[in-house]
């Protein structure tokens, strides 16, 4: 009999401390991650630019920023991805929004791409933006970038902002195996709506996750890690 009780305690010990010792590890991964890199600061802010369309700004929102360019049905694919991978997996979190820059006169076309990506409902924190060429290329010029926009001044990749009109990626975009082969750094300051793995991988399951991370702990007054700069390693 006192066998017997000896192991249903010992069985109840181990059901009531395992589960308390995988949290205890679970804990520090959860508190002790590395936020998003700060690559560049002071976008230009969209809302300063003359525009037709929704009345949008960066400030004070976490931005996924693109560019259509003057023929909108070339860039369908990367739209289409952009919205699959990104926004319909992130439309629920606060502030959160994708601003689309288009050159102005090119409603009818973008009314028509708009229509293939709503799917159940409307594209609520989905903005278009009409802008003129020149205020296209100046936004575009505040960013870092590996690329420059093509001559339809159309861009496949997308870029990251932060509600202080900071870039963010990774100042440091390389494999654990380059890193364990000493291979030099190299960043990454966008990402490339045509590459599916690209979107899913470092962008949705990491930099956006990690980017929410950020500003939820901001928000409860946890947030106490020194965000990588880019001047800061100059």
């Amino acid at each position: 009999m006192k066998k017997e009780n000896l192991k249903r305690n010992v069985v109840l010990s181990i059901l009531f401390f395992l589960p308390v010792a995988f949290l205890l590890m679970l804990y520090p991964s959860k508190n002790n991650y590395e936020p998003l890199d700060i690559v560049n600061s002071n976008v230009v802010e969209v809302a300063s630019l003359e525009t037709t369309g929704d009345e949008v700004q960066l400030k004070d929102h976490i931005t996924i920023l693109g560019f259509l360019g003057l023929e909108p049905d070339k860039n369908q694919l990367a739209m289409l991805n952009l919205k699959e991978v990104i926004y319909d997996k992130f439309l629920g979190f606060k502030k959160f929004q994708v601003i689309i820059l288009v050159p102005k006169g090119l409603e009818n076309e973008v009314a028509e791409l708009e229509q293939e990506l709503i799917t159940i409902e409307p594209l609520k924190y989905w903005h278009f933006v009409y802008a003129n060429e020149d205020d296209i290329s100046r936004v575009f010029k505040s960013l870092k970038a590996h690329t420059t926009l093509n001559e339809n001044l159309a861009l496949t990749e997308v870029f990251v902002i932060d509600s202080e009109r900071n870039q963010r990626g990774r100042l440091d975009d390389r494999t654990k195996k380059e890193i364990e082969k000493n291979l030099k750094e190299y960043p990454l300051y966008h990402y490339d709506c045509i590459q599916v793995s690209e979107l899913k991988n470092k962008l949705a399951k990491e930099d956006m996750r990690v980017l929410f991370t950020e500003y939820r702990e901001k928000r409860k007054g946890k947030f106490d890690s020194t965000t990588r700069r880019a001047n800061d390693i100059k």
